[in-house]
């Protein structure tokens, strides 16, 4: 974990020390709960408090470096910055009005504390996401001060570039950080208790008892485990390693080579993220950017997510087949009826559905009472029953992880503040545009190389805000519906974590599997094809998200890309039935991409395609066995 994944780098409290720091993350949670409920007081004021919260634990929880585990230990330096940042964003805080009202009239004193306010976030959002999303930024930051602003002097550009980005909504205190204090925080916490409740070994013991006893159950419970565990926790590297440890040791015993093992459970956690409902919390800064209901977001998103889970299910299937491997004994499978008594576990996670989808409340609230729902479920839970201590570790395991999401939203802001002020975003749009002329199959695939590498490393939320911000603008001016260009945008920012070379999630596996990260990053790639695949399918033939069509249209396309998935699959697994042959890949694969991309003249091609060479495949193997 503090190998490959940041959030887990932190300081070491123990004693009294580890008691205040616990409080001060539950009052943190505590305190999100009741602005994004209550609060009427300016949004500057509840943007900026949040900020400095965000900006004092940062400095509590991470250390300046990795490897610093000295207990009860906190550098003066440390002690000083963490200070020093948190006054600034409270400065803001306590004189919201009069620094509304100034304009642009800025003294220079203030200037410098905002460049402190930026330099802070930064600094815990190196310690607790990463180097990548800084680069980006600092690349965007970079430019405005020497080429993308207009004004002569070099001091007249640092003044403005700070104003807009620290004091304004149009940078810092943007749309991610605003989304991000107001829904995602409160569904962070909600996910904290949804795993003091049980849910996460609930849906490891349900996926073994459905999945656990075919040809190749392990890897099919870690697909199906990883999906509902990643939707709620929202992290691709952290759900591979928490539900890894568990899945990874399974299928290697199973048969599984190593690297196959581990890039199963890094392509499953990082679908997590497109898994509805919640889908790593993007979905509600999704909702935002598009100007649509949460419950439209997460309907759309159903048939996608399905296509992606099934082109992984497959290959794990293929897999297990051309390794004759089997499932795991029934005598050691958890009884499906049994569990089914646990059922009311999802109680929160239904209910939250419900309240969205029907539109009866707002978000944050309909989150707050599935956090309550989530607190009597875990009192009935005898397994994993919920006490005080638990409640507490929920609130202030909820508010640590907010640090991560928040300081990555506050820098996605800088990067969409820097892009918007400097005109690069449209600079961007025009080039990709040009070069693609009226071909919107370039313009996509130039769109895909961008979002792949601007996402390298970057979290979930943070990931989509520099996407939407960026790269689903280039989409929209080729004319693909605004729904269909921001989807696409977001899955291509999260397959970065299994893309070699900064695949993240991949390395995290393969450390667990003791194999190749290399390796393990280019089978997860393969196994999650689908990721790669469908974004073309729903911008090119936007029924797929639900878009301007009819209930045959969706059904006529989700047949075809159901079988165009398996074609593919298979061709690139080389099994199905039997070993394939090299012109038998070929022809099955280009088939699946043909079934893929609409079209009534290659839906038919690819339709005899992948059906013939499965024939050809079938018939080969009875003639083996005969």
């Amino acid at each position: 974990m503090r190998k490959y994944d940041r959030e887990s780098n932190t300081r070491v409290w123990t004693g009294v020390p580890k008691i205040v720091v616990t409080v001060v993350l539950a009052l943190f949670s505590l305190w999100c709960i009741y602005v994004t409920l209550f609060a009427t007081f300016l949004e500057e004021i509840r943007l900026t408090s949040f900020m400095a919260l965000i900006v004092l634990m940062g400095f509590l929880i991470y250390p300046h470096k990795k490897g610093l585990t000295r207990p009860n230990y906190i550098p003066i330096g440390d002690i000083i910055f963490m200070i020093l940042g948190t006054a600034s964003y409270l400065y803001f805080t306590f004189n919201a009005n009069d620094i509304i009202n100034q304009g642009t009239r800025f003294e220079w004193y203030q200037i410098i504390i905002g460049i402190v306010g930026v330099a802070a976030l930064i600094e815990v959002t190196r310690r607790c996401v990463g180097m990548p999303i800084l680069i980006v930024a600092a690349f965007f930051v970079i430019y405005a001060l020497t080429l993308g602003l207009t004004n002569p002097s070099f001091a007249g550009r640092i003044k403005y570039l700070v104003r807009n980005l620290f004091y304004t909504k149009g940078g810092i205190l943007s749309t991610p950080v605003n989304v991000c204090s107001k829904y995602i925080v409160v569904f962070i916490i909600f996910g904290a208790f949804l795993e003091r409740t049980g849910i996460s070994s609930f849906f490891i013991q349900l996926a073994n008892s459905i999945a656990g006893r075919f040809a190749g159950g392990p890897a099919k419970v870690a697909v199906i485990s990883s999906a509902l565990c990643g939707m709620v926790s929202g992290s691709s590297v952290g759900n591979t390693v928490t539900t890894g440890s568990v899945t990874i040791p399974m299928m290697k015993k199973t048969g599984y080579r190593n690297e196959f093992a581990a890039a199963v459970e890094a392509a499953s956690s990082t679908g997590g993220q497109i898994m509805p409902p919640i889908m790593g919390a993007a979905a509600f800064l999704m909702a935002d950017f598009i100007g649509v209901p949460y419950s439209d977001v997460i309907g759309k998103a159903v048939l996608p997510a399905i296509l992606y889970f099934f082109g992984i299910f497959i290959t794990v299937h293929l897999e297990a087949k051309r390794l004759r491997l089997t499932g795991i004994p029934k005598d050691q499978l958890p009884s499906f009826f049994k569990l089914i008594k646990k059922i009311y576990l999802l109680i929160p996670i239904i209910m939250l559905i419900v309240w969205v989808s029907g539109n009866y409340m707002t978000m944050q609230k309909a989150a707050s009472l599935a956090i309550i729902l989530s607190i009597i479920v875990g009192f009935i839970n005898k397994d994993a029953k919920l006490t005080p201590g638990k409640i507490l570790d929920a609130l202030s395991s909820g508010g640590k992880s907010a640090i991560t999401v928040g300081a990555a939203c506050g820098v996605a802001g800088i990067i969409s503040g820097a892009i918007t002020m400097t005109g690069l975003a449209n600079e961007l749009i025009n080039a990709i545009v040009s070069v693609a002329g009226d071909k919107l199959i370039i313009a996509l695939v130039l769109t895909m190389l961008c979002c792949i590498v601007l996402g390298m490393g970057v979290p979930t939320t943070a990931n989509y805000c520099i996407m939407a911000a960026t790269t689903a603008p280039i989409l929209i001016r080729m004319g693909v519906p605004i729904a269909a260009a921001h989807f696409f945008v977001f899955y291509f920012g999260i397959v970065a974590d299994i893309t070699p070379p900064v695949a993240l999630a991949a390395y995290a596996g393969s450390a667990i599997a003791k194999s190749n990260p290399m390796k393990t990053a280019f089978t997860a790639s393969r196994l999650a094809i689908a990721a790669f695949i469908v974004p073309y399918m729903f911008c090119l033939s936007p029924a797929l998200l639900m878009i301007d069509t009819t209930a045959v249209e969706v059904a006529l396309i989700s047949i075809t890309a159901i079988i165009g998935i398996f074609g593919l699959a298979s061709g690139l697994e080389g099994y199905c039935f039997t070993d394939m042959n090299k012109i038998i890949r070929i022809l099955i694969v280009i088939g699946g991409l043909l079934l893929i991309y609409p079209g009534i003249a290659t839906d038919g091609i690819g339709f005899v395609l992948v059906i013939g060479s499965l024939a050809f495949q079938y018939l080969s193997s009875r003639t083996r066995k005969a």
